[in-house]
């Protein structure tokens, strides 16, 4: 099945709620499940082959990333997807130490996992972090008090997505014109508060960075109008589908992950970086506290970061992003570097800014401004 058909068929309606990726137990999971399940049945007439238990994102899924690392270790990575850093801290809450042994996780919530306690000491001296394109080593973020807990791994943008062939593209390089008149009943928004809270603080000159109480006024303000101009607000397999099918012609907060996997079948699907900006999103990968097999576990995350593992994550069959390491262009195709706009990413970073970090009481209100807007 081509990667088009599978988005279509695959579709089904997303619930509104701010989520960072859709996640779902994956068949290869189920599978290794049921495997595991008919093992234990023999009872001593076979050994289990070493596992390693991860919580991803679906781009951690695709067997041409994880296979390579399990044939070379001899051992099996069962996979489990979440939705949103909220439930991955939940799931592990109600799990027993050393049940996880990594984390994927957003890169803007890696210090609430630092804070409660739940990610161990990284060996930073191991890591090829010298080799990252600068902007997205974040060790601001990734560490605490010297201390390395997660890394970078992967990046890309929320901006705007469009089908080329039905709208003016030009109107696409200004914030102003994407959401104007022209399109109404033609755009959805990506169903995540803060990029897209972000584009409209942009919208209004107001860096993520500096958004306060006091801006939220304005950020309303932009947001209402995005909404009245929307057919939808939806999460990532119904946007691209919407995309797609062409029931809207842009989405609003969407970008190279929502159109790469789809642009040799579909290359009038693109998106860009308008004139105001971009918000520029980051996940990040670490070694569970407890794990049983810390060593094994650094190895996964040392593979992921490898030049070969991140060009792989790179070019995932389920989203494509931006590798944080920049050895992986010695291993991605021309072709795959041209779908990423390999040759532009100094000019992408900096142009871009990070996701808003609100603090709880801020977080709040935002969230509060979000789902207030989408009941317009």
């Amino acid at each position: 099945m081509n990667a088009l058909n599978f988005f279509l068929q695959n579709a089904a309606p997303d619930a509104a709620r701010p989520l960072h990726r859709e996640t779902q137990m994956t068949p290869r999971t189920l599978t290794r499940l049921a495997a595991t399940t008919a093992l234990v049945g023999l009872g001593t007439t076979a050994v289990a082959q070493e596992e390693l238990n991860a919580l991803v994102w679906c781009d951690h899924t695709d067997p041409a990333l994880i296979e390579p690392f399990e044939e070379a270790h001899g051992v099996t990575v069962n996979l489990r997807e979440y939705e949103g850093t909220g439930a991955a801290l939940a799931l592990l809450e109600q799990s027993r130490p050393g049940d996880w042994d990594v984390l994927v996780i957003d890169g803007i919530d890696v210090f609430r996992a630092i804070d409660a306690g739940i990610l161990a000491a990284l060996p930073a001296d191991e890591l090829p972090t010298a080799d990252f394109f600068p902007e997205v080593v974040m060790a601001e973020n990734n560490s605490r008090d010297g201390v390395t807990y997660a890394v970078t791994e992967k990046f890309g943008y929320n901006t705007i997505s469009y089908n080329a062939d039905a709208v003016d593209p030009a109107d696409m390089e200004s914030l102003s014109s994407v959401w104007s008149e022209a399109y109404d009943g033609r755009i959805s928004i990506y169903d995540y508060y803060l990029p897209v809270m972000g584009l409209a603080a942009m919208a209004q000159g107001i860096d993520t960075a500096d958004i306060d109480a006091e801006a939220l006024g304005p950020i309303g303000e932009t947001l209402a109008e995005m909404r009245s101009r929307a057919a939808s607000v939806a999460g990532v397999v119904a946007a691209q589908t919407a995309l797609a099918t062409g029931e809207v012609d842009i989405v609003v907060g969407g970008g190279e992950w929502l159109t790469a996997v789809l642009a040799e079948e579909r290359p009038e699907l693109t998106w860009t970086i308008p004139a105001e900006g971009a918000v520029r999103w980051t996940q990040s990968i670490g070694v569970l506290e407890g794990s049983e097999k810390p060593d094994l576990a650094l190895e996964f995350v040392k593979y992921i970061v490898s030049a070969e593992g991140q060009a792989r994550l790179a070019t995932s069959s389920c989203f494509w992003g931006m590798p944080a390491n920049a050895a992986a262009g010695d291993v991605l195709t021309e072709e795959q570097k041209a779908v990423l706009r390999w040759d532009d990413q100094p000019d992408y970073l900096a142009r871009t800014q990070l996701y808003p970090a609100p603090d709880f009481d801020l977080d709040i209100e935002m969230q509060d401004l979000w789902l207030n807007t989408l009941q317009q």
